[in-house]
């Protein structure tokens, strides 16, 4: 059935591509560059595999509606989600307080703003007095106060800089998404009509100029592909108000499909090293997702472009089996299995199928697999897969394939959460600067859940793969991101109109994004660390003076056994480093390897140690008294308490400086 649709795919294509650019000037194979040529024909006839692949019974979906919230709700739920609940509630809160003390000059006049729109239609709704946030927390603290006191100054509209119009309404203003159920078994193919019956629509001159008119990115044509160095010192936000304005991406300007086209980026790493998201504690992470929220929202502030959160319904998806789970339930289940394992067994194993077999295979992701083979296989796999008795040399390729796809469509809730993605394409459509746009996607994924986070990073390690291969495959980076984009971002449209069409190219373009610049998206960035350091430090004081507060009153309650007491140090008095009170001198910190057959070993620090250098004294050192079991793993420095909850270092960070920012902390080596 697939087959017969697509001659069709293909001639209204055509009709969009007859004036597309000519091709480079190095030989390609007729194969490529028909890809080239009919650049969105991969995306449309994935879309109409995707139907018909309900149609005929295979997946079982139901359609999940995001509509924004109301206003000063959508406030609220967004104050909740950046951890100042306090703000709404009312009640006295040590993290809230530690968090706002941390913020950044965008940063607090984002707080700023939403809580402004927050309490304004509070007043409207129950015209009552709303509690003034400095009653809240008090304003004792200068840190503290110097923020929050920004809460209560009217806020000044933030300047568009040319970007947004007034009344311009964004093309993603509701985003739909479809999920795997058991209920609805008609509901896929009727959100998901075909992109063909706009086929009067699409033959008109306009539309077809505009079609083409998406392929391009905004980068002119045959420009080189450049190096540009990317820092993590500053925020994203504050950089924005030094740079020159930023004019709007031009409103048929082209998404270029060539790989060329997209720059290179190079992160500039500082004497702390570069973090991944693995590195950090979860607790740390926690934080870190607070501080890219409020980032997002200020960095959107700083271009003029709106940002508003999606409201998703809930829906119930399976407690067992393999597909249309939760990502949390089936890792539960599979970590019962497999301890400590972060993406789920099923997608490793088909992202292994075609890691050993499949990469090479023409048309890979592209050429569909038979629809009949892929429902059995589905259905085999629910039976035999926990009980290891699935063939796996059975499968072809080609249905491995569609098992995975299958596998991301029918997540109840989406790889890529999409609360925030209409705004990124909101975002991709109007602002032209590439690296904009990756400061943007970098926020996101750092507001991902970690399981999401996790098994996404896998699937984009297996496109970059298939990628790689291209020689042999025919599938380059834009063919890839064609295919997968469907997949992760359906969205509803009765038919192909002319938003839509942008809207399949942005989401593409991201897709594109997220396969080329992966390895510094999954990278924290070193200012949301330095603010982590600062809310638990903040955190800290905020807990020594309620213990000293403690302390006080059992005091007055024991005052017969006050002697007993040890004596309390005068306010005021200045607290020495541990360093200082204890007999390690200055610039020389204990490491602990408790694996190893020296645990412990003093290291002078100077200012060219790096943590791998730190790694191979323990190693030599340890070299014939540790077990082969210790000698064989991967072992790493890790920076453990004080301000950090645990921080696995990278091997290059320069340990002085990474000691005088944390000079509370222990290090250890372990894995």
């Amino acid at each position: 059935l697939f087959r017969k649709s697509l001659p069709r795919c293909r001639r209204i294509n055509r009709m969009l591509s007859n004036e597309s650019a000519p091709p480079p000037a190095f030989s390609r194979s007729n194969s490529q560059v028909s890809m080239d040529s009919t650049s969105m024909e991969d995306f449309w006839c994935e879309v109409e595999s995707i139907k018909e692949s309900s149609e005929d019974g295979s997946e079982e979906a139901t359609l999940l509606e995001f509509k924004p919230a109301d206003e000063g709700e959508l406030e609220a739920e967004w104050l909740q989600e950046v951890g100042l609940s306090t703000l709404i509630s009312g009640a006295e809160e040590e993290d809230g307080q530690a968090l706002l003390s941390t913020l950044t000059r965008t940063q607090a006049a984002a707080v700023q703003k939403r809580y402004n729109t927050y309490t304004q239609t509070l007043r409207k709704k129950n015209k009552h007095t709303v509690r003034d946030v400095r009653d809240i927390f008090g304003t004792s603290d200068p840190s503290v106060s110097s923020q929050l006191s920004l809460l209560n100054v009217p806020v000044s509209p933030v300047p568009s800089n040319g970007i947004q119009h007034p009344g311009q309404k964004p093309v993603w203003n509701s985003v739909s998404w479809v999920a795997s159920s058991r209920q609805n078994r008609n509901m896929l193919w009727f959100t998901l009509k075909s992109p063909f019956e706009a086929l009067p629509l699409l033959l008109s001159q306009d539309f077809c100029h505009l079609a083409k008119s998406c392929l391009d990115c905004g980068l002119a044509k045959g420009s080189p592909s450049v190096t540009e160095e990317l820092s993590y010192e500053i925020s994203f936000s504050e950089s924005i108000t030094i740079l020159p304005k930023i004019q709007e991406r031009p409103k048929n300007q082209r998404f270029k499909k060539e790989d060329s086209a997209l720059p290179n980026f190079v992160v500039r790493q500082s004497r702390f090293g570069l973090t991944e998201v693995g590195d950090l504690s979860p607790e740390d992470m926690k934080k870190i997702r607070y501080l890219s929220l409020i980032e997002l929202t200020a960095f959107y502030d700083a271009l003029g472009v709106e940002l508003k959160r999606n409201r998703a319904e809930r829906v119930r998806g399976r407690e067992n089996g393999l597909f249309g789970v939760p990502l949390n339930i089936l890792l539960e289940n599979d970590q019962k299995k497999v301890p400590g394992i972060k993406v789920p067994l099923i997608f490793q194993k088909l992202l292994l199928k075609l890691e050993e077999t499949g990469l090479e295979t023409e048309g890979i992701l592209r050429v569909p697999g038979s629809a009949s083979r892929v429902k059995n296989l589905h259905q085999e796999l629910e039976a035999k897969f926990y009980e290891d008795t699935f063939d796996w040399e059975q499968v072809r390729n080609n249905d491995a394939a569609g098992l995975l796809k299958m596998f991301i469509r029918e997540l109840p809730s989406p790889l890529f959460t999409v609360e925030y993605l209409p705004a990124f394409i909101t975002l991709v459509e109007k602002i032209s600067k590439i690296k904009l746009q990756l400061q943007a996607l970098h926020l996101l994924i750092m507001l991902l859940p970690e399981a999401n986070r996790d098994t996404a990073k896998a699937f984009l390690q297996f496109l970059k793969k298939v990628v790689a291969h291209e020689g042999k495959n025919k599938m380059n980076l834009w063919n890839v991101s064609m295919i997968v984009a469907p997949n992760l971002f359906i969205y509803k449209g009765k038919r192909a109109n002319q938003q839509e069409m942008q809207a399949a190219a942005s989401t593409a373009h991201i897709v594109r994004l997220l396969i080329r610049y992966q390895d510094i998206l999954w990278t924290v960035p070193s200012f949301l660390i330095s603010q982590v350091r600062k809310m638990n430090e903040a955190a800290m004081n905020n807990s020594k003076r309620q213990l000293m507060f403690d302390k006080g009153v059992r005091k007055l309650l024991r005052r017969k056994t006050m002697e007993r007491e040890r004596p309390e140090r005068p306010e005021g008095a200045v607290t020495f480093p541990p360093y200082l009170q204890s007999d390690i001198p200055e610039g020389v910190i204990r490491v602990y390897a408790p694996l190893h057959s020296k645990v412990s070993m003093a290291i002078q620090l100077n200012s060219q140690t790096k943590a791998k250098d730190i790694l191979a004294r323990f190693h030599c050192e340890n070299s014939h008294g540790s077990s082969q079991k210790t000698r064989s793993q991967i072992q790493s420095l890790h920076e453990i308490g004080g301000n950090i909850g645990q921080h696995c270092l990278d091997p290059d960070a320069y340990m002085l400086d990474v000691y005088h920012a944390n000079p509370q902390a222990e290090w250890v080596i372990k894995p």
